[in-house]
């Protein structure tokens, strides 16, 4: 498979100054309503505000996000829709992990991510957090709610692969009576086991959030690859890279983009293929200011991508 190299998409990202892409918005970005808009995972942190997260997404250039609050409530309706009218910013998804502690490798990981572990304390809570995101999404008028559902079993004989699905369903019917849609997060999963999920659960409200490096973190893929799978279904992309792991007890390392093995071109070739025009949230896991610089970075890299692959 074709990758990016350093050299390349240092290139790539020097055809225009980070200045500037601090003040380019969305609808400068797009030539044509056709093309995907580029996002940016937010956060609303403890003792944090709504209005001070959008003003960071807009001071970065963006108009959309996927955003987590860290303890989120129904009285945070107000507070963010005030926040995204003053801003001009749209959230494509209220994104929801809570309550407990996520470990995300091999050996915990399947014990303490997502709904799936049926045996995990925080199981029950975990669900009705979901359904409380779906309520809000539905107040702030948010097409989705996303999510990590957890390690679902690629064996569906395994006895923990009905529990899986039943919890699945209780929480994707509750988002189908708000209106909502339900975007399962990759990475833990191979392509064909969620879409088994998908199928199995069989509300026809849960898709695909396609996060391009996770299959690869987790071994379990690649996104050009899994687009043959469940591409029609993509409806959310996080845009991040990955190495493969070597490690068997952990996931792979998450990389800048162009450090890693996603082949980019390619995978937006195939969003393309799929009409695929919804928002690509750009994720970039470390903090500090290498976070802002490596999502600068990639914001002029992915806008020149999609405007070459859609042109």
């Amino acid at each position: 498979m074709g990758v990016l190299n350093r050299r390349s998409f240092v290139q790539a990202a020097g055809a225009a100054c980070l200045a500037n892409a601090l003040h380019f918005s969305d609808a400068e970005d797009r030539h044509n309503a056709h093309l995907p808009r580029l996002g940016v995972v937010a956060k609303v942190g403890p003792g944090e505000t709504a209005d001070v997260t959008i003003k960071r997404v807009h001071e970065l250039g963006f108009s959309s996000c996927q955003i987590f609050f860290e303890h989120l409530t129904l009285d945070d309706v107000k507070p963010l829709l005030e926040a995204l009218s003053k801003y001009g910013v749209e959230v494509s998804a209220v994104s929801e992990h809570n309550p407990g502690p996520r470990i995300f490798n091999f050996y915990e990981g399947p014990l303490t991510v997502g709904i799936v572990p049926p045996a995990n304390p925080n199981h029950r809570a975990r669900i009705q957090a979901l359904k409380l995101a779906a309520d809000f999404a539905r107040q702030c008028n948010i097409s989705s709610v996303h999510t990590h559902l957890g390690f679902i079993p690629e064996d569906p004989n395994d006895p923990i692969y009905p529990q899986a699905i039943a919890a699945i369903r209780e929480v994707a019917a509750h988002c189908k009576e708000q209106g909502r849609m339900l975007l399962a997060e990759t990475g833990e999963d191979t392509p064909i086991t969620m879409l088994r999920m998908i199928q199995d659960v069989g509300t026809d409200n849960i898709f695909v959030n396609l996060d391009t490096a996770n299959l690869i973190l987790c071994g379990k893929g690649n996104p050009v690859d899994a687009m043959d799978v469940f591409g029609h279904l993509v409806r959310g992309v996080h845009a991040k890279d990955g190495l493969f792991p070597t490690d068997p007890r952990n996931f792979g390392k998450e990389v800048p983009i162009g450090q890693g093995r996603v082949d980019f071109p390619a995978l937006f070739k195939r969003f393309k293929d799929v009409n695929y025009a919804g928002a690509i949230t750009i994720e970039r896991e470390i903090e500090g200011p290498r976070q802002t610089t490596d999502i600068l970075q990639s914001k002029i890299f992915l806008q020149d991508l999609i405007t070459k692959t859609y042109a």
